[in-house]
């Protein structure tokens, strides 16, 4: 876009006036340069006219419409003559005049499918059971009140917006003007609920009505039902672990481009696989090259890439329906790891490789971590980093200093999917069948750890998968990136990498 019009969509889209509201069409005025003035009734009269009919009849409804009506259909039965408001959010400024890429909030694409901004869901209650369910989006464009080149919002500017009755095709609900629901639900009486945090007009709008207690076990509730996937869930994460797979291949294949620049010739490689085959990546992609790799959060991605050092890649591809992979692979730069890499990466290998056989149907969410955590502690006792018996250090916790997090999280809309479950749902509940998690325990050596050999020092590990609880125990749904060492030492030789 260029400057002037970049000012021009600032500006007409900051004075007031030109949005086009439900109850009336805008003044024709923009601003240009910090100056008001009128828009020409010649010109506003030319932009009325000459436009064809774009409206889409051949819309056949998501592939998900009978996943959505089903979980509202179970928000419905939990929450009786209760009215429930759920937002998707609204843009959020990135700098001065320009926004952020728009994430819808998990809550509501869950159960729309819609992943527009300003939407709403609001499903009024009919009774003492059941619900009807109303999806509120903001309309075309007007071209009758010019909002549609006179707002920076307007469909000139940032793209076409999809029709209410192309919505409700798409969606299979009923469909309204948004601009209705601050009246609406200012008049609203009777129990109100609504996902907080998302859109500040909706909560103004309910600020007498809703309590923040009923309001969390709302969220709590739309949490856990997320706990167990659906077959398009499954589907999806499935297809964010093989694009993720291609994602990693991309990486090893330019090592030699990064080895020359930056982390970040790694982190724009990813993405690029990320964007063409989804939406984006699922989370910040962590890059970390030699003593990088044991900061767990390293997404400045800044630094060098030097053979002979380990490379810590923790990325995921997130499809478009918003579901995402979150796998790590710590691969030899250079193609081969040393002898002490070697030796860390395969008690960090063993300790997953016991995680996951720990995953199945009726064990407890904290099983797979303390399977995992159990082979690392035997490690660290028998390398002497750590005075035994084994169980003496789990007891106290003392293997922490060097495994540092959990093995594993919930994984679906969000990378750290089902957050706001209760602890006896999640990590004190029980696996079932349609969950998914990771597994990923890892070694993490601080460069200035004076109570380890200096050799082990700026050494980091980690191997993480994606793992489905299946009917009979599970299945790895990121298993075609290797794992074991020769595996990947193999694979990287495959795509170029030969030390």
């Amino acid at each position: 876009m260029a400057e002037e019009q970049r000012a021009e969509a600032r500006e007409a889209r900051d004075t007031e006036g030109t949005q086009e509201t439900a109850e009336g069409p805008a003044d024709r005025e923009e601003r240009k340069n910090g100056v008001t003035r009128q828009v020409s009734d010649e010109l506003a009269e030319n932009m009325r006219q000459g436009w064809a009919d774009t409206e889409r009849r051949d819309l056949a409804p998501i592939p998900q419409a009978g996943h959505t009506a089903r979980r509202r259909a179970e928000l419905s039965a939990r929450f009786p003559g209760e009215r429930l408001v759920i937002p998707a959010g609204r843009l959020k400024t990135r700098s001065n005049d320009t926004e952020y890429p728009f994430r819808a909030a998990v809550e509501y694409a869950y159960l729309t499918g819609d992943q527009t901004e300003d939407g709403v869901l609001v499903m009024e209650p009919t009774g003492e059971r059941g619900h009807e369910a109303t999806l509120y989006l903001l309309p075309r464009s007007d071209r009758e009140s010019g909002e549609f080149w006179l707002s920076g919002q307007g469909e000139l500017w940032v793209g076409r917006r999809t029709s209410p009755t192309e919505a409700e095709r798409l969606y299979g609900l009923p469909v309204k003007d948004v601009r209705t629901v601050p009246d609406l639900l200012s008049k609203a009486r009777g129990p109100v609920r609504v996902v907080r945090s998302h859109d500040a007009g909706v909560e103004a709008a309910l600020t007498d009505k809703v309590t923040a207690e009923r309001d969390e076990e709302l969220r709590v509730f739309l949490s856990e039902m997320r706990l167990i996937k659906d077959d398009f869930e499954i589907a999806e994460l499935t297809r964010a672990c093989e694009s993720t797979a291609r994602g990693f291949e991309d990486v090893v294949r330019v090592l030699d481009k990064a080895v020359a620049t930056s982390e970040r010739y790694i982190e724009g490689t990813f993405f690029l696989r990320a964007r063409v085959e989804g939406n984006d990546v699922g989370y910040g992609s962590i890059c970390a090259a030699g003593p990088h790799a044991t900061t767990l959060h390293w997404v400045r991605n800044d630094g060098p890439v030097r053979p002979g050092d380990l490379l810590l890649l923790d990325a995921g591809v997130e499809t478009t329906e918003l579901y995402t992979a979150d796998v790590t692979r710590t691969l030899p730069v250079n193609g081969r790891f040393s002898p002490l890499q070697r030796r860390i990466y395969d008690a960090v290998y063993e300790a997953q490789e016991a995680g996951i056989a720990a995953v199945r149907p009726g064990a407890k969410f904290r099983d797979f971590h303390e399977a995992a955590q159990r082979v690392l502690t035997e490690r660290l006792v028998e390398w002497g980093l750590l005075e035994g018996p084994v169980e003496r250090v789990l007891e106290l916790g003392l293997q922490r200093r060097w495994t540092l997090h959990g093995t594993g999280h919930m994984l679906g809309m969000d990378v750290h999917d089902c957050a706001a479950a209760r602890r006896e749902t999640y990590v004190e509940g029980t696996l079932e069948p349609g969950m998914c998690l990771t597994v990923e325990p890892g070694l993490y050596f601080q460069p200035d750890d004076l109570t380890v050999p200096e050799e082990y020092r700026g050494i980091g590990i980690r191997i993480e998968d994606d793992i489905l609880v299946t009917e009979d125990g599970n299945r790895n749904l990121s298993a075609a990136l290797p794992r074991r060492a020769e595996d990947v030492e193999a694979w990287m030789a495959e795509l170029g990498v030969r030390g």
